[in-house]
């Protein structure tokens, strides 16, 4: 800073200490200039907030919006979105003081939707079309309507809603109608890069499976084309150079049966031109009438400052198959069998498979020769999942000796409803 801006700033603000605003006012604003020159934005914010502070004090409510936007535009310069639409929501405060109705349609939109673009490239569209949507009550009707600024917004909805190309030629053509500043239109042209990447970015989704059984991982592979990164610094309209496309998170929605076995490793930086591919494993616990995956949405930043949500719509239906139950069932002695004497027989049925066995039925029959003293032969359980078991006894008494078949008979449904009947034969011996 050299000594005649020095001088100018110190008196500048004794002007202030002293109350006389008015001139104070218009040093601060001719510093604040001169800073914006030299492109120290820094400084010239605080030049042209002053430069506001003093106008307060005047009453001056017309150019204390100019001031605040000067602001705004200042801090713009130096990618502080968030300092900026606080300068734009201040300048909002004094619109209703301005005695022409005009004058108040203009900035009323005007700082409303610079605010919009400040909140879009903070990943927060919707807080900015709130703000807009709350201000068009002060606005007339046929003035919102045809506002260039309005007509820009609606589409900017409208292309990333149909992710459609001639949109953005079409804002392309009208964007000068909006009568921005630099920094304004730098913010605006910014927004239009994420709108640009969220149309052309390539998202190719595919599993290494058609066909998949319950509790079997599924990949889901990601592929993401950033070749649409290269058109836009090809671009002169956007006078932006995607350096980088960070992905902090991919976040996606599915239904009930199933759930996150493994996440990407995360953040991953794609270079513009290059293709990333994510594989996400997914586990299935169970059968649903109507499975489904997605939608993707990926948590996104261009440029270490540009924030964005990437979404993937496509809802992704896959075919899921229970793997079949199987009952593994065996009979033994708890003591040594001996004609006329009662000795326990223990039954054990073991799921040693995937699948589960529902609704179990179970019946046990033996030889005449083998008279049951206590226990049941049949057995009913609402459930046996994979690697349960259960067992129980049977006391009995052999009257004669020699070599029977011990039946047990098993029906079960699988996970699909689907009816399985099996009949086990045990050799049982009765020695004398």
């Amino acid at each position: 800073m050299g000594k005649d801006t020095t001088k100018k700033l110190e008196k500048a603000e004794q002007l202030y200490k002293a109350m006389q605003y008015k001139r104070a006012a218009k040093l601060f604003k001719s510093l604040g200039n001169d800073f914006l020159n030299l492109n120290n934005f820094e400084f010239a914010k605080d030049c042209f907030f002053k430069a506001a502070k003093c106008l307060i004090n005047e009453k001056k409510y017309f150019l204390v919006v100019d001031s605040l936007r000067n602001a705004g535009n200042a801090s713009l310069f130096k990618n502080d979105f968030l300092e900026a639409q606080e300068f734009f929501k201040d300048a909002l405060e004094y619109v209703p003081s301005l005695r022409n109705s005009t004058d108040r349609n203009h900035y009323f939109i005007l700082f409303s939707c610079l605010s919009y673009f400040c909140s879009f490239v903070e990943g927060k569209r919707e807080e900015g079309i709130n703000l807009i949507k709350k201000v068009k009550v002060y606005v007339d009707d046929t003035y919102f309507k045809e506002n260039p600024l309005i007509r820009l917004i609606k589409d900017i909805t409208i292309a990333i809603k149909d992710k459609k190309e001639s949109y953005m030629t079409k804002i392309e053509k009208e964007f000068n109608q909006n009568k921005l500043r630099e920094g304004e239109s730098l913010l605006a042209k910014q927004v239009l890069v994420i709108v640009k990447t969220l149309i052309s970015l390539k998202a190719k989704i595919n599993f290494d499976k058609n066909e998949y059984k319950t509790n079997e991982i599924i990949t889901l592979k990601l592929e993401i084309d950033s070749k649409a990164l290269l058109d836009i610094s090809q671009n002169s309209f956007y006078k932006y150079i995607p350096k980088e496309l960070k992905i902090f998170k991919i976040g996606i929605k599915f239904s009930d049966n199933f759930t996150s076995h493994k996440r990407p490793d995360l953040p991953i930086v794609i270079k513009p031109g290059q293709t990333h591919l994510f594989e996400y494993l997914i586990k299935p616990h169970f059968q649903m009438e109507k499975n489904f995956i997605g939608p993707i949405i990926l948590t996104s930043e261009l440029n270490g400052n540009l924030k964005f949500f990437y979404k993937i719509n496509e809802i992704l239906k896959l075919r899921l198959i229970s793997p079949l139950p199987t009952l593994d069932i065996s009979i033994n002695n708890l003591r040594p069998p001996l004609i006329g004497k009662t000795f326990p027989l223990e039954i054990l049925v073991e799921n040693n498979s995937e699948g589960e066995a529902l609704d179990l039925n179970m019946e046990v029959k033996f030889p005449d020769k083998i008279k049951v003293i206590r226990g049941t032969l049949k057995k009913q359980i609402y459930s046996l999942k994979s690697n349960e078991n259960m067992k129980w006894e049977i006391n009995l008494k052999p009257l004669e000796a020699g070599d029977y078949i011990i039946k047990i008979e098993t029906k079960f449904n699988d996970p699909d409803q689907n009816l399985i009947e099996d009949t086990k034969e045990f050799p049982f011996s009765i020695k004398l």
